[in-house]
């Protein structure tokens, strides 16, 4: 058997070659949590300790794994958001810390039980289930245009308890919830991804999430907001509020763009990396 600090530094000499040093050291708390059912804590605390009851092979497994750039997520088979395990595979985006970040803002900024909401381009559900959880009193619709995407959704949703309504829908067609009536909470995390910057991604980015989910061309990168936003126009409830996450590299334009359509007190926020990536409206 291997102390804790062994089998750590194993995992580093494996993966210093493709990954950040923090990132390994992420991945390292969701193995031994995973497998050894340890916490943060006792690793650090009882890092030259024998671990106990742990399939060192199944960590071996893991490592090897990461090794040809599989995402971590994909393979212990879920991703931690906003207190609940989301289901995340090849057909969703794997939620990222800054969208938990837009989620506390929605949750902190808005009071009230019967708010209407929809999230577009839900994948995972990530966002919607996490308001429906908060905020039972909330009627939650999630909207995406892939149907393998909305079974991920939907398996969450029922796994973690949330009852959201899930549709097949376009952001980009004409007729776009056409007839579903007024929301007064419209959430989105739509591609802004632009392909140009495919070259500065991870190769467990690119080569594992969906695209349609990730990327824009570089002639339109702000496509989806502006559309979202024209939608938003006439089916947002007077008063509600349109939040994005957004592209750091856009922020001034988006906010612009959005006082230019008639938005009022646009507010820009950065995230924890002090980038821009959060954006409220109101109408």
């Amino acid at each position: 058997m291997k102390t804790i600090a062994e089998i750590k530094k194993e995992i580093h000499a494996k993966l210093i070659n493709l990954y950040p040093k923090g990132e390994i050291d992420e991945f390292i708390f969701m193995i031994f949590y995973d497998v050894c059912k340890l916490k943060r804590t006792s690793v650090l605390a009882f890092s030259e300790s024998i671990i106990g009851p742990c399939d060192e092979n199944r960590i071996g497994q893991i490592v090897e794994r990461l090794y040809n750039w599989e995402p971590i997520q994909h393979i212990l088979g879920y991703s931690h958001f906003y207190e609940n395990n989301f289901i995340v595979n090849s057909n969703v985006l794997i939620p990222r810390q800054e969208t938990e970040e837009l989620v506390d803002w929605i949750l902190s900024d808005i009071e009230g039980e019967n708010k209407r909401i929809i999230d577009i381009g839900t994948g995972s559900g990530a966002i919607a289930i996490s308001l429906k959880k908060n905020r039972p009193g909330w009627n939650v619709t999630g909207v995406d245009i892939s149907n393998k995407a909305l079974e991920t959704a939907m398996y969450n949703a029922k796994n973690i308890g949330a009852e959201i309504t899930f549709l097949n829908e376009n952001a980009l067609s004409n007729d776009f919830m056409s007839g579903y009536g007024k929301f007064d909470i419209v959430v989105s995390n739509p591609p802004y991804v632009r392909n140009s910057e495919k070259v500065e991604m991870e190769a467990n980015v690119v080569n594992r999430e969906p695209h349609l989910a990730l990327f824009v061309e570089d002639s339109d990168p702000l496509i989806f907001y502006r559309k979202i936003a024209e939608w938003g126009k006439f089916n947002i409830n007077n008063g509600g509020f349109l939040f994005y996450e957004i592209n750091r590299a856009f922020g001034v334009e988006t906010v612009n763009m959005l006082y230019n359509m008639g938005y009022n007190n646009v507010e820009l926020r950065k995230d924890l990396f002090g980038n821009d990536r959060m954006i409220k409206a109101t109408l």
